[in-house]
């Protein structure tokens, strides 16, 4: 049997929810309760014989400590290769352009042709969605900078140009701070992105800010703010979806809506909630097909890669997996490096759930969902925590372990 992970090197969420439990003078019972968890599961959770295979898990838990996930999670990780340092070393910009430039005050700099602007925030989109964050954060900050200039001192319709497109490369900004483990930079850039659509008007755009901005709320913890801010864009989407318009970036936005509505609801634990989300949403996919407006991959084989994730939300196990494995999404469909790499998560996320039983094909798709976008799962605590379990569990030495505790750059 290799060598347990230690517990710094894990992100071992379990030890750090222990010492601040004590830390705040609360017993098993109290802790368990306010988290809505049993006694026996939350002594299990801190010792690490059970993982933190769902992001509501942590969510309540750390509501329940008096703590944010952060505190729980350890984040940010020093980068495990050198893509990692090249997308960590991005920030620094993208935060000067953030919080240093606001959209009615940018610095007094030039700025090229809008339109050579657009075609890069274009790109850094596409670079994110095939997870390469150093390229999709290489010249962010200056991207961003540039175009809030445009925004706020242009020409009329460069303003709104600049806008649309600030309002892309603001989302991808976001993407990559989170990723990176810096939540306080990617709920910044978040608000930028809707600061922007709010000022644009466009309805497609506007969905889009809110559902990124929900997801970075849901990421910390504030399912709360997340939800008002998803709810608000259900009730205006919902009225201008119209999935066989010649343009279905509404319904697009609409379908994407329900999607992480129905992740919210699974995480505070109403099933019902999640599956009329997505049925929705399913039913907007089959009618608008295939799309992929601002390269969110709206159709469906997004919809059924989406309830996955959610079927391991509601702690369905083994049984999602098999779903999943009779519905068979082709990935393909999407070239989504990122997408196929959140998928195969959800899939050892699913199947970690079951207590030891199906390990090895956990790990199997831990290291596909590795080998699809590394710098999404390397930097994913709940990844590293569900590494730290199957390492626990292991009984004889694996060399896929091996290799990934090594890409992880723990134990």
């Amino acid at each position: 049997m290799s060598t347990p992970l230690d517990a710094a090197d894990t992100a071992d969420i379990g030890q750090r929810a222990r010492t601040i439990r004590r830390r705040r003078g609360l017993s098993l019972e109290v802790a368990a309760g306010l988290a809505g968890i049993c006694t026996s599961y939350l002594s299990r959770l801190e010792r690490g014989e059970r993982r933190f295979d769902r992001g509501g898990l942590l969510s309540a838990l750390a509501e329940a400590l008096g703590c944010s996930v952060i505190d729980l999670t350890g984040q940010p990780y020093l980068p495990a290769d050198r893509a990692g340092a090249d997308a960590l070393a991005t920030l620094p910009g993208i935060r000067v352009a953030i919080y240093d430039a606001p959209l009615d005050d940018p610095p007094d700099v030039s700025a090229r042709p809008v339109a050579e602007l657009v075609r890069r925030a274009n790109a850094a989109d596409a670079a994110r969605d095939q997870n390469r964050y150093a390229l999709a954060g290489a010249e962010l900050g200056t991207l961003l900078t540039e175009l809030q200039v445009i925004a706020a001192t242009g020409r009329p319709d460069d303003r709104r140009t600049a806008l649309a497109a600030l309002v892309q490369a603001a989302h991808v900004a976001a993407a990559v701070a989170e990723a990176m483990g810096h939540q306080d930079l990617a709920l910044a850039a978040a608000a930028r992105e809707h600061e922007a659509a709010a000022r644009l008007g466009d309805p497609t755009l506007l969905g889009l800010a809110r559902y990124g901005w929900a997801q970075t709320w849901a990421k910390v913890g504030a399912r709360r703010r997340a939800t008002s801010v998803v709810a608000e864009s259900l009730a205006d989407l919902d009225v201008l979806a119209d999935p066989l318009a010649d343009y279905t970036g509404p319904a697009e936005m609409a379908g994407m809506a329900h999607l992480i509505s129905a992740k919210l609801a699974a995480r505070a634990h109403r099933a019902d909630d999640a599956a009329s989300h997505l049925d929705h949403a399913a039913e907007l996919a089959e009618r608008t097909g295939e799309r992929n407006t601002a390269y969110q991959h709206f159709g469906p084989t997004n919809v059924a890669l989406w309830r996955v994730g959610v079927g391991a939300d509601l702690g369905g196990g083994g049984a999602v997996y098999e779903r999943a494995m009779r519905d068979a999404p082709d990935l393909d469909v999407l070239d989504s490096a990122t997408r196929s790499g959140n998928y195969h998560f959800d899939l050892a996320r699913a199947l970690v759930s079951d207590e030891g039983d199906r390990d090895a094909e956990a790990l199997r798709h831990l290291d596909t969902a590795d080998r699809y976008a590394p710098q999404l799962i390397r930097h994913n605590p709940i990844a590293r925590d569900l590494l730290g379990g199957l390492e626990q569990r292991a009984r004889r030495r694996v060399w896929e372990l091996d290799s990934l505790r090594n890409r992880f750059g723990v134990g």
